[in-house]
């Protein structure tokens, strides 16, 4: 009898998981559109700097954030070293550390730390969103569901770009080039109209840029150390001048 309820449960149990599955599937469609979209123009970019489509299909396995694989794929177009690459790719991913353990407490207690590093593999803006916005404890099947479309599309954009970059002439790559500064465009704009602080940093950021590409010392050193050295200098001016306070963090959510 006791072994016929535990079949039971387990039954039960396994539904329940493959109901949450399809659940993220479905989810994680619209994400995967858009990011089929968006790293196809990634994938230009890295065809640019000299990578083959599988590993540009690999990259974005791997490393599935716009910012991140851009800031990695601009340095290693300059033959940066390997260093200067992974430290760039951190610093444009750090955020994502927070998301991870942001989201690591949505599960229930006691849930096996392999899912939690699993889960905190994929993190992104987007899957983040769906996964903070479920009632409840957050469970692994729904996050796995949405990662199994998500993940692909992402690293088959990115494929796809690299072989139209391949084929098109030089002219069109060009122009599809600039298709990616418009989506980090339209990741600033917002928060710029939002703050003047914001929108002072990125002036800030944008000039800083441009004269020390110029500036005596620190043009001689490469484009990956320039991109690290402003990166870590102007975010740390920046919380220690203007911090976030909890209300006006708030405030922005709800807006």
């Amino acid at each position: 009898m006791g072994t016929n309820t535990s079949r039971s449960n387990d039954n039960a149990g396994e539904t329940v998981r493959h109901r949450l599955f399809r659940e993220g599937i479905r989810d994680g469609i619209p994400i995967a559109l858009g990011y089929l979209a968006v790293s196809f123009s990634l994938g230009i970019t890295a065809r640019n700097a000299g990578l083959t489509a599988f590993q540009g299909l690999l990259a974005s396995l791997l490393n599935n954030a716009s910012a991140g694989e851009y800031a990695a794929f601009s340095v290693i177009a300059t033959d940066a070293a390997y260093w200067e690459v992974a430290v760039v790719t951190l610093i444009a991913n750090a955020r994502y550390i927070l998301m991870s353990c942001a989201l690591s407490q949505k599960f229930a207690p006691g849930s096996p730390l392999a899912h939690r590093f699993l889960i905190g593999f994929d993190v992104t803006d987007e899957l983040f969103g769906i996964a903070v916005s479920r009632p409840g404890y957050l469970e692994p099947a729904y996050m796995y569901g949405a990662f199994s479309v998500a993940l692909p599309g992402w690293a088959v954009g990115t494929a796809l770009g690299v072989i139209a970059g391949n084929l098109l002439p030089a002219r069109v790559v060009s122009a599809l080039s600039v298709a990616l500064y418009g989506m980090f465009l339209a990741v600033i704009i917002p928060p710029a109209k939002k703050s003047r602080t914001v929108a002072g940093l990125v002036l800030i950021s944008f000039a800083a840029s441009f004269l020390c590409s110029y500036a005596p010392m620190l043009s001689a050193v490469s484009s990956g150390i320039r991109t690290i050295i402003l990166t870590v200098s102007i975010s740390a001016t920046a919380a220690i001048l203007f911090p976030v306070e909890k209300g006006e963090e708030a405030a922005g959510d709800d807006a």
